[in-house]
């Protein structure tokens, strides 16, 4: 029987990174969502380290993810992550059970928190427009599709998208993989239940319909489908 997440966590640090300033322990091990494959995702902060990195590997009985940080790359990581709306540095520090403080742990915690209670850079009206193009784009290839091996690739980005819209519009952050329907949860669970319900339909029936109608309900709020006079500037890279 291998030793609990805390304890493994604390070896670990222990083994690798003993003069860290800063150590939290992370992940579904510390929300209380542990299962037999969950890992321990443990976040470094380390003022000898020059750069940042991510690391895999197996000690103690446990998979171990670590992030590691110097005091300067932890707060560009946390500006990348507000800028892509998905916060998972500023989350895992949040959630994070402090296991080595030197003094700033529960500083950058609170810096963590306030980030997350912030929400993301807000969406700017070209951005909203762009998405609504490319969702149009979709929700057109799907009404037009006789195949139903492309419609399931259709279908899955068209969730990806209509997701992050609905979020970005009203100022959530998104998620990604499983975290989807978590963020979707956060921001109304009511939404997120219909999300589910209707993806889940298409998933065992194959009946694209249900699909169309909700995202064109979920987009025509704010002008629907865009096709029409859309445009917007190519970046430099491929102008050149």
């Amino acid at each position: 029987m291998r030793i609990s997440a805390r304890q493994a966590a604390s070896k670990f640090i222990e083994s690798y990174f003993p003069n860290c300033e800063i150590a939290y322990l992370a992940g579904s091990v510390v929300r209380g969502e542990e299962t037999e494959s969950s890992d321990l995702d443990i976040i470094i902060i380390d003022s000898t380290v020059g750069e940042s990195y991510r690391q895999s590997l197996t000690e103690f009985g446990w998979p171990i993810e670590v992030f590691v940080h110097n005091m300067f790359t932890y707060k560009n990581f946390f500006k990348e992550n507000i800028d892509r709306a998905r916060p998972s540095l500023p989350q895992m520090c949040a959630e994070g059970i402090i296991l080595r403080d030197t003094g700033h742990a529960s500083r950058i915690k609170n810096e963590a928190l306030q980030l997350l209670k912030a929400g993301p850079t807000p969406w700017r009206s070209n951005e909203i427009e762009k998405a609504r193009y490319h969702i149009t784009d979709l929700l057109n290839d799907l009404e037009g599709s006789i195949n139903e091996i492309e419609d399931l690739f259709i279908v899955s980005k068209l969730a990806d998208l209509t997701h992050e819209f609905v979020l970005r519009v009203n100022g959530h952050w998104i998620g990604e993989g499983k975290w989807i329907i978590r963020a979707l949860k956060e921001f109304n669970e009511s939404f997120a239940d219909d999300f589910a319900e209707v993806f889940n339909l298409y998933y065992s029936s194959r009946e694209k319909a249900g699909v169309i109608h909700f995202v064109d309900e979920t987009i025509a709020p704010y002008g629907g489908r865009l096709f029409e006079g859309y445009s917007s500037q190519a970046p430099e890279s491929a102008a050149e």
